[in-house]
């Protein structure tokens, strides 16, 4: 299957004024953001604001943009595509992809990148591999990962550098945590 094709079906369940459990959403997934420096295509499935979590919502989400992290207390849910890294990568500025990723990268709060991919983001991330194979750089080790890989990332540096032929497809649940 071309995942650049692929669409994903999103069923979001809400609650009726008399109290009864409907479908508020039943579409693919409506919005996504595309980058183009790397080919990365974020597909966003839902965002909270809060701990404990506002169970009454009912417009969509999906569609309000908080950059890569949750605002503080909240959640974000997204589906990413990785495409396979280009050489290209390897002489990206990495001030400049963090930039474009909307993080402030602080000096000496953790290692110096080893990639120019390199982020971390003040979250606990679960993350489950859906599809392909992807590495995950870590300061000083690499982990490859395949489809049906779980991961707890506790806000650590690191980057996903697919190295394959094939897209590698990844959904995410960011959670807002307390600084390192």
């Amino acid at each position: 299957m071309d995942l650049k094709q692929a669409t994903m079906r999103r069923v979001v369940t809400g609650h009726a004024e008399d109290g009864k459990a409907i479908v508020l959403f039943d579409d693919h997934v409506p919005s996504k953001v595309s980058r183009p420096d790397t080919g990365i295509v974020a597909h966003w499935v839902w965002t909270t604001d809060q701990t404990p979590a506002d169970i009454t919502v009912k417009n969509d989400t999906s569609t309000v943009r908080r950059g890569l992290t949750p605002p503080v207390g909240g959640t974000i849910f997204r589906v990413v595509d990785f495409p396979p890294t280009s050489a290209d990568v390897a002489a990206m500025d990495h001030a400049k992809v963090a930039q474009g990723l909307g993080l402030e990268m602080e000096a000496g709060k953790r290692y110096p990148p080893n990639h120019p991919l390199m982020h971390f983001t003040e979250t606990i991330d679960y993350a489950i591999v859906l599809q392909g194979q992807i590495d995950m750089q870590l300061d000083d080790s690499t982990v490859t990962l395949g489809p049906g890989d779980l991961i707890v990332q506790q806000a650590t540096n690191h980057a996903w550098i697919n190295r394959g032929t094939e897209i590698c497809r990844i959904a995410f649940i960011l959670i807002s945590s307390k600084p390192l």
